[in-house]
C-alpha cells in the first residue's frame, strides 16, 4: 500500500508539473500574439476555485492530472455556424485563434513541447549545477572490459583496481570519466593493481562519436560502482528471460560465472557472445536456484535477455557540483542523448524492431516516479523528470490529429493548399484521431498492468 500511495502522488506530481509547464508555453505565445484566452486551468473537472483576469478565468480545478488552456475558436468545432449558441465564433473577431495568420498560430502549437524542452534542460542543469551526485567510492575497480575493444588490446582485466589514470592517482570514476573525454585519440598511461602486483598499461582511447557524449564504455572498460546483484524488476512476456524462468524479484548473482553488479557491462557481454546461450546463476527469495539457460534474442537492435532492473540503492555518493560552462555542456549532452533515444525507439516500433507492447503507460510511469521518489539522491529524482519531459514535448510534435504536431501539420498543409481545409473535414479527422488515440491508451494501459508484479510473479 505504501508502495503504491508513494507512485500515485509522484505520477500526480510529475505529470501535473509536466503538463501545467507545458499548457503555459501555449499561454504565454498565445498572449503575446493577442490570442483570447478563455481559461488557463491547472487540473480537470469541476472548478474549485479561481480569479479572473481580463478575459481569463485563471482556476484550479478538481482533478489534480495537469491542465489545459482554453482558447477562442481553438477547436473545430467552436469554428461552426451554430446561431445562439454560446459557441458561435464570430469570422471577424480578432481575439478568436483562428483570425491570425497561420504562422502565428504554428508558434502557438510549438510553443507547448518547447517549454518541456526548456524544463528538461534547466531541470538537468541545476543538477549539475548544484547537486552532481558521483559515486563515493575509496578505490576504483574495472567490472568488465569489452573483448577486442581499447581496454582489452591495452591488457586491462575485470578486477584490476585503478592506481593510477595519466596524471592522476587514486583517481575516481568521475575523474577517470572526464580525463578520458577530454583525451579522444590519445595514449594515456594507466597503473593498474592485479593480484597484489602493480602493472603499468598503455591505455589508446579512442575518438569521439558524433551526435553522442563520450563515456568509457566506448573505450570499452566498465567501473564497478555498486556492489548488490541485479535485482530483476519486470519480465517482459515471452523474452528469452521469460521462458528461462526468470521472475520479478530475482537477484541475478552471476552470468556464466561473471558477477555483474549493473546491466551495461551485462548488455556488453551479451553483444561480444552474439547470441550465444548464457547461464545465469539466480537467487529467489534468498534461496539459490538451479542455474537458468537463457537463449538471447534481438531486441531493439542489440542481443537482449528481456527483462528490466531495479536501480541499485547501495551507492555511496558524494556531492560534486560542476562549473556553469560543464553543466550547460552535461545537460545539453543528457537532452540529445535522450532525445535521439526516444526518436530511435519511435522508429524501431514503426518498422517492427520494437514490440508496442514493451512501452510503458501512466501505470509503468507511475511505479518508475514512486521508485525514483523513494530512492536515495537527487539524480533519479531530476533524471526522471527531464526524460519524461523529453518525452512530453517529443509526442505532442508527432503529426497527429488532436497533439500540437496534428495542428501544425494541418496548417503547413493550408499554407501549401492556400485556402483553409473544411471545418468539418478537420472536425471528422479529431473525432477518428481521438477515438485511435483512446484505443491506444486503454492497449498500453492493459500492457502495463499485466506488468505489474502481482501477475507477473504468478507466472511459471
Amino acid at each position: 500500500m505504501h508502495e503504491f500511495l508513494v507512485s500515485v502522488v509522484a505520477f500526480i506530481v510529475l505529470i501535473g508539473v509536466m503538463v501545467v509547464v507545458h499548457e503555459f508555453g501555449h499561454f504565454i505565445v498565445a498572449k503575446y500574439f493577442k490570442v483570447r484566452v478563455e481559461s488557463f486551468s491547472v487540473g480537470f473537472g469541476p472548478r474549485l476555485f479561481g480569479i479572473k483576469y481580463g478575459d481569463t478565468d485563471y482556476k484550479i480545478c478538481l482533478l489534480p492530472l495537469g491542465g489545459f488552456v482554453k482558447m477562442t475558436g481553438e477547436s473545430p468545432e467552436q469554428n461552426l455556424e451554430a446561431p445562439g449558441t454560446q459557441t458561435e465564433v464570430a469570422v471577424d473577431d480578432p481575439g478568436a485563434f483562428t483570425s491570425h495568420p497561420r504562422w502565428q498560430r504554428m508558434l502557438i502549437g510549438v510553443a507547448g513541447p518547447t517549454a518541456n524542452f526548456i524544463l528538461a534542460f534547466v531541470l538537468m542543469l541545476c543538477y549539475f549545477s548544484f547537486f552532481n551526485e558521483v559515486p563515493a567510492l575509496k578505490t576504483t575497480v574495472v567490472e568488465w572490459v569489452t573483448d577486442g575493444s581499447a581496454a582489452a588490446r591495452a591488457g586491462l582485466q575485470p578486477g584490476d583496481t585503478i592506481l593510477r589514470f595519466g596524471n592522476l592517482d587514486n583517481p575516481s570514476m568521475v575523474q577517470i570519466e572526464n580525463r578520458a573525454r577530454k583525451s579522444p585519440n590519445q595514449t594515456v598511461p594507466v597503473l593498474v593493481e592485479r593480484g597484489g602486483n602493480s602493472l603499468s598499461l598503455a591505455l589508446n582511447l579512442p575518438g569521439k562519436t558524433s551526435g553522442k557524449s563520450f563515456d568509457l564504455s566506448q573505450a570499452g572498460i566498465f567501473l564497478q560502482f555498486v556492489q548488490s546483484p541485479i535485482d530483476v524488476d519486470q519480465v517482459v512476456p515471452n523474452s528469452p528471460a521469460a521462458q528461462a524462468g526468470l521472475r520479478s524479484g530475482d537477484l541475478i548473482q552471476s552470468v556464466d560465472g561473471h558477477a555483474f553488479h549493473s546491466v551495461a557491462p551485462l548488455l556488453a557481454y551479451l553483444q561480444t557472445g552474439q547470441g550465444k546461450p548464457v547461464t545465469l546463476s539466480v537467487s529467489r527469495n534468498g534461496q539459490n536456484l538451479a542455474p537458468l539457460v537463457v537463449h538471447p534474442s534481438i531486441q531493439d537492435s542489440e542481443w537482449r535477455l528481456g527483462f528490466s532492473y531495479v536501480a541499485p540503492d547501495d551507492i555511496a555518493t558524494r556531492i560534486e557540483p560542476l562549473p556553469f560552462t560543464e553543466s550547460v555542456s552535461e545537460a545539453k549532452d543528457f537532452c540529445v542523448d535522450n532525445s535521439t533515444l526516444i526518436v530511435q525507439v519511435l522508429g524501431r516500433i514503426l518498422t517492427r524492431k520494437v514490440a508496442v507492447s514493451q512501452l510503458s503507460g501512466p501505470v509503468g510511469i507511475a511505479r518508475m516516479a514512486g521508485q525514483a521518489a523513494e530512492m536515495k539522491g537527487w539524480s533519479p529524482k531530476f533524471g526522471l523528470a527531464s526524460a519524461i519531459s523529453l518525452n512530453l514535448g517529443i509526442l505532442n510534435l508527432l503529426p497527429f490529429p488532436i497533439l500540437d504536431g496534428g495542428l501544425i501539420f494541418l496548417l503547413l498543409i493550408e499554407s501549401a493548399l492556400r485556402h483553409d481545409i473544411s471545418v468539418m473535414v478537420k472536425e471528422r479527422l479529431f473525432q477518428a484521431a481521438f477515438v485511435l488515440l483512446m484505443a491506444f491508451f486503454a492497449f498500453v494501459i492493459f500492457n502495463d498492468v499485466t506488468r505489474l508484479p502481482i501477475f507477473t510473479h504468478l507466472k511459471p
